[in-house]
């Protein structure tokens, strides 16, 4: 397994997210990087930068360019805050059905493309963002010589297609998907692990019947982010099967899950396959309730090795930083070992 990391991706400072209306200090920090690094031994190579035609197959042009230009904007424009903070939506129940237009204000625009207050945009995000992406596109195109692992940062998987969330700014994961299947590989399984639902994931490959999405999280019915989606009836085009579980569990129910994902994903026929590799689900964890263990994460990793597929993982969440590294490195591990 090769490694795929940018140094660009240390750029990203959140400061702080804007959450029930608190400034609370950011947990997707650019420490999370090093401390993968340091318990993660793989042969690292450099990110390539990833074409804009492979960003646009997943995400609208006009969000790219926002997140490009927005902050530099927000400076220009001299506002207070060291971070742009969007403060109204265009959201469906504002707009009620009219026609939106663009806003002249920067910090109308502020909000045009993301979908909450905790996901700010700040001096080096973009260029981070891009990096993140970046390694996702050149791990892809190098599964044919065995699995890789895409060091992403900041993660992907809330981010749509034409909105961004949840510390996520592009969709590693689906970029990662989407190069799989430019590669020739004619159906793809993105398995996703972190402990929430990548609606952005879902969203981008709703409708597809060449993609399979399928992910095991907490329960959002139970009061958890993203709140809206990720329920166990959402199907899409038939390729789209979720797993939330309940608040408090371990081991057992979260391997069950995992189980039905690989089992859903044979069945689909996949010839390739994208881990969104969060360690969020874990005990020590501040962002999740699960408590799955090391032996748990690693036992997730057999399983997906299990697939026999040319295999992709991009790093999504994990954010309690003594333990990171290690469940990272044990995942890993169990996909290099499969059952």
């Amino acid at each position: 397994m090769i490694g795929v990391w940018s140094p660009a991706t240390l750029r990203h400072d959140p400061s702080a997210e804007i959450w029930i209306g608190l400034r609370t200090p950011g947990t997707e920090v650019a420490e999370r990087v090093r401390r993968i690094q340091e318990n993660v031994p793989l042969t690292w190579v450099d990110a390539d930068e990833v074409p804009w035609d492979v960003l646009t197959s997943v995400h609208a042009e006009g969000m790219l360019r926002h997140l490009r230009d927005v902050y530099a904007e927000w400076v220009a424009a001299g506002y207070p805050q060291d971070r742009v903070v969007p403060y109204v939506f265009p959201t469906p129940a504002m707009l009620g059905g009219m026609p939106g237009r663009v806003p002249a204000a920067v910090h109308g625009r502020a909000g045009l493309y993301a979908y909450d207050t905790m996901t700010l945009v700040g001096p080096g995000t973009w260029e981070a963002a891009l990096a993140a992406a970046g390694a996702a596109w050149t791990a892809a195109r190098r599964v044919s010589g065995g699995p890789a692992y895409a060091l992403c940062r900041p993660p992907g998987h809330h981010a749509t297609r034409d909105g961004y969330g949840g510390s996520c700014y592009l969709n590693n994961a689906a970029v990662a998907a989407a190069t799989l299947r430019g590669e020739g590989y004619a159906k793809v399984a993105v398995i996703d692990v972190d402990a929430h639902h990548g609606n952005g994931t879902q969203a981008i490959f709703w409708d597809r019947d060449d993609v399979f999405y399928g992910s095991v999280h907490v329960d959002p019915g139970a009061g958890w982010f993203p709140h809206y989606v990720g329920f166990a009836d959402e199907t899409g085009g038939g390729t789209t099967l979720n797993v939330p579980v309940a608040p408090e569990s371990g081991d057992a129910v979260w391997l069950a899950g995992v189980t039905r994902l690989c089992e859903a994903a044979a069945r689909f026929g996949a010839e390739a396959l994208v881990v969104s590799l969060g360690v969020d689900a874990a005990a020590d964890d501040p962002e999740s309730p699960l408590r799955i263990s090391r032996e748990g994460y690693f036992e997730t990793g057999r399983l997906l090795g299990g697939l026999g597929l040319p295999t992709v993982a991009v790093q999504e969440g994990g954010y309690h930083l003594e333990t990171l590294g290690p469940l990272v490195a044990a995942t890993l591990r169990g996909i290099q070992s499969p059952s």
